[in-house]
């Protein structure tokens, strides 16, 4: 069974309540500032003005704007699977609030009496695992949404998110599980906890203590770089932002899998799609960047134990608004991707890169655990390191021999097949009586009536030859 939060009496019962109300409450706040700012953002990034009526800076446009989908006119597709239909939209908004639950927004917990309320919804064993198994639910509610529409639009667009999703938490998963392994606890408290502190404690390597190594902190972006960015792309094709907004290309797809959709129905779209946005940039926060760890004062006065709380949170909240910032970056600066790119970049460069860094990180956690504890170790590891790097870089030098191989063979076969792509060339025509060639008029394409058969007769219509 998963761990659930021990309730001993009504009042751990309130409290965990109010834990849950407050994060709920947080989450949908900083949708609705995420909807604002990122229209504010964008204007300017595009010379433009953006919400700038309702209430001050136009902070109050989502409101209104939220209000406004609850009071419109409702629509339903007349060939819609009625059931699916209204589902749909309900298991996108549903698993999107409940993603977050496992993510630590603030440091030590309130003490209220001998009771420690931690502000984290739930701390399971599972840990991230829990957020990415909801990520794979939330893909049920575009699909469905696309086939129940009963329109091709739609379907085409859950069709595309599908595959998408799926290539794509592959790698996902693949950067999580390299965090996992090093880690050594999937619970994200543990991961959060195991980044406190220095990366390189005293500065010492090797016993060479070098001045300002020990302010580097122990986030886990320093030694798990490549895992930070396969993650965070996938976070972006997960969450299916520019540039790999391919289920809502509105060029092709019209609006993509909520095309069918209306008023509130399509506003719990809306809703799980910036909430999504905002979890993912808070999952990486939590995995490379250290959650709400950050520097606190000690003491037990009451400023100090004011700080102690809410610094923690204010680092936590500065660390996502910078993801989020990014998220909004790329949808006002980069194009959408072609969906053939879209698909070569998951399963042809991230997937591979991802499994590679898996084996990499479990060699690298097996030798640091093998020289922690053996005498001379570093002379024994190091034949077997050399020769996994030397099979690396034989690797590394003949793929690009054989692939070059692979283009000329291509490039021949094309020469040889007519060229043009294997298009036959038009035959030179014959020449003319006095040595030059016949001109001879192109076949009408557009032509399928046969001609006047009195036309045919005529000889004034055949072509006389060049020179004659």
């Amino acid at each position: 069974m998963l761990p659930v939060p021990q309730i001993n009496d009504w009042v751990d019962f309130l409290l965990v309540l109010g834990v849950v109300i407050a994060a709920f409450v947080l989450w949908l706040l900083s949708t609705a500032m995420l909807i604002w700012g990122e229209r504010r953002l964008v204007s300017k990034m595009q010379s433009r003005i953006g919400p700038n009526r309702l209430g001050p800076f136009g902070m109050l446009q989502t409101v209104a704007d939220g209000a406004k989908f609850f009071f419109k006119e409702d629509i339903t597709p007349r060939n819609a699977d009625k059931v699916v239909y209204f589902t749909a939209p309900l298991v996108s908004a549903i698993v999107a609030m409940m993603t977050f639950a496992v993510i630590p927004f603030g440091g030590r917990g309130i003490e209220i009496g001998d009771r420690v309320v931690s502000l984290q919804v739930w701390d399971p064993t599972i840990g991230i695992l829990w957020t990415l198994a909801m990520g794979s639910i939330g893909v049920y509610g575009i699909v469905l949404a696309g086939w129940s529409s009963g329109s091709k639009y739609p379907l085409l667009g859950g069709v595309r998110s599908s595959a998408q999703m799926v290539s794509y938490e592959l790698a996902m998963g693949l950067g999580a599980a390299a965090v996992f392994i090093y880690t050594g606890s999937l619970r994200s408290s543990d991961i959060v906890a195991g980044q406190a502190g220095s990366l390189i404690p005293g500065g010492s390597v090797f016993g060479v203590v070098i001045p300002g190594l020990d302010l580097i902190p122990a986030f886990n972006i320093v030694p798990m770089f490549p895992a930070f960015l396969l993650f965070f792309i996938s976070a972006i094709a997960e969450t299916q932002r520019p540039p790999f907004d391919l289920p809502e290309a509105e060029g092709e797809l019209v609006a993509g899998f909520h095309t069918e959709y209306s008023a509130a129905k399509f506003a719990m779209f809306f809703l799980a799609e910036f909430m999504n946005v905002i979890t993912m940039s808070a999952l990486v926060v939590t995995m490379f960047l250290g959650g709400p760890s950050g520097p606190v004062p000690s003491g037990d006065a009451w400023w100090q134990i004011a700080l102690q709380l809410l610094l923690p949170i204010g680092y936590f909240a500065g660390k996502v608004m910078i993801f989020i910032f990014v998220f909004v970056w790329l949808r006002a600066t980069l194009p959408r991707m072609r969906y053939d790119r879209l698909m070569d970049l998951g399963w042809r460069v991230m997937l591979p890169l991802g499994i590679v860094w898996v084996f990499l990180t479990g060699f690298a956690v097996v030798v640091r655990s093998y020289v922690s504890t053996t005498d001379d170790a570093i002379g024994q590891i190091a034949p077997f390191g050399a020769l996994i790097f030397g099979v690396l870089a034989f690797l590394a030098f003949v793929a690009p021999v054989f692939a070059g191989a692979r283009e000329d063979e291509a490039t021949v076969s094309d020469e040889g097949s007519g060229g043009g792509g294997g298009r036959t060339r038009r035959p030179t025509p014959p020449a003319g009586p006095s040595g030059g060639a016949t001109a001879t008029p192109d076949p009408d394409p557009v032509a399928t009536t046969p001609a006047d058969p009195a036309s045919s007769d005529d000889e004034s219509s055949a072509p006389e030859p060049v020179g004659a």
